[in-house]
């Protein structure tokens, strides 16, 4: 497929993405079974779909989002691996849970009467996966202390004897793995999880999941691999934090593009875009380029960021509207209407990584691909030319 409309789109390569996967694999520690590809956010604004299916194609055997409809979005996909739903699920669908084969996570003994009662009147049985709290302060069994270490596990054990739940896994969430200074809290979050674990195996319960690795400790932790890790971020070749650059050969998979839809030249005095904060110190060409703040192109980038039109870059000039932004392309004579413009990813040998397109506007690179718009058509690529699209827009028929 190669038809769409080239106005905004993100490029997404799914070579990058089965490649990234091998990659992930290739440093699991011995006996660690599975690397769960978290596809949540539609897979970080990627397509969780095509995503999704490039991954299974890689070996991945299980996957991670966060609620039931991504869950379900990747079943009609095609994707018939296991599933973890990592955040809440209303206990009443947990006759859909089981028909569509979903773990679901459960985070405390309410919760977990909750599914198990409904799972009862349903008359079906539900797996879930016990969800430690050691120090992120969001969901799961609190034991951020060694005192509180007996109390979590008895209720966890509680939990895992009601009847219509299959307890499958036990897992906790690291908040600093990714931080320079986090190795001490990384390891008495490690600590107090193998504590838990422990505790339960006295009473007679055991997991054949246990997990805990998100990117960055997937990267630096072997020894908390276990039988499971969780990447995200680094599926999609961006690493957690500028420190972890190159720890793993991975290649960005979403390049933004765009074109120029018009080149003037303004006289030296004219102010441009809104609220004029931008007035032409002499005559000046400007190329409009259709992408703005409803596209994910935030307006804090205003007067600030640059693009790349044929290998060179070219400063956003103005503020950046809502569906277009301008570009100062004086030192560039040869830009013409419907050039190709990189917003960020590679234009020939130069390259404007997103992870710049993320500090500019005061965020991390995480929240820069997550927060592309449901208007720019996701284009999907293998062997450098395009296989399918993800228009979320386009009418149907």
């Amino acid at each position: 497929m190669t038809d769409f409309l080239k106005r905004t789109w993100a490029a997404i390569d799914l070579d990058a993405v089965r490649e990234n996967y091998r990659a992930i694999l290739d440093i699991l520690a011995p006996g660690c079974r599975h690397a769960m590809a978290i596809v949540k956010a539609d897979a970080y604004g990627h397509g969780a779909g095509p995503v999704s299916r490039a991954l299974r194609e890689a070996g991945a055997d299980w996957f991670g989002v966060s609620n039931l409809d991504e869950a379900l979005q990747i079943r009609k996909a095609g994707i018939s691996q296991p599933i973890l739903i990592l955040g809440y699920t209303p206990a009443e669908e947990a006759a859909r849970l089981s028909d569509f084969h979903i773990a679901q996570t459960v985070c405390n003994g309410e919760y977990g009467r909750e599914l198990s009662r409904a799972a009862a009147a349903a008359g079906v049985k539900v797996r879930v996966h016990i969800k430690v709290d050691t120090g992120m302060s969001r969901l799961g069994f609190l034991c951020q202390r060694e005192e509180e270490l007996p109390r979590a596990a008895e209720e966890a054990q509680a939990v895992c004897r009601l009847p219509g739940l299959v307890p499958e896994g036990i897992f906790t969430h690291f908040a600093s793995a990714d931080e320079e200074e986090g190795e001490a809290f990384t390891r008495r979050q490690f600590a107090l999880f193998q504590g838990v674990i422990a505790a339960l195996e006295k009473k007679g319960i055991r997991f054949s999941l246990r997990h805990c690795c998100n990117s960055a400790a997937t990267l630096l932790y072997p020894e908390m691999h276990l039988d499971m890790v969780r990447p995200g971020l680094i599926l999609y070749g961006l690493f957690p934090a500028p420190w972890l650059a190159g720890r793993l050969p991975l290649r960005p998979v979403m390049e933004l593009k765009t074109v120029v839809s018009m080149v003037k030249r303004v006289p030296a005095g004219a102010v441009v875009s809104y609220g004029r904060t931008y007035t032409a110190g002499q005559e000046t060409a400007l190329a409009t380029v259709p992408i703005g703040y409803a596209d994910g192109y935030p307006r804090s980038l205003s007067n600030r960021a640059c693009m790349l039109i044929g290998g060179c870059r070219a400063p956003v000039v103005g503020r950046v509207c809502m569906d277009q932004c301008m570009l100062d392309v004086s030192g560039l004579p040869e830009v013409r209407e419907g050039q190709t413009v990189t917003v960020f990813g590679r234009d020939g040998e130069a390259s404007l990584p997103v992870e710049e397109f993320a500090a500019l506007s005061g965020t991390i690179n995480y929240e820069a691909v997550c927060l592309i718009g449901k208007r720019v058509p996701r284009v999907f690529l293998s062997g450098g030319r395009p296989v399918g699209q993800l228009n979320y827009i386009a009418p149907e028929g």
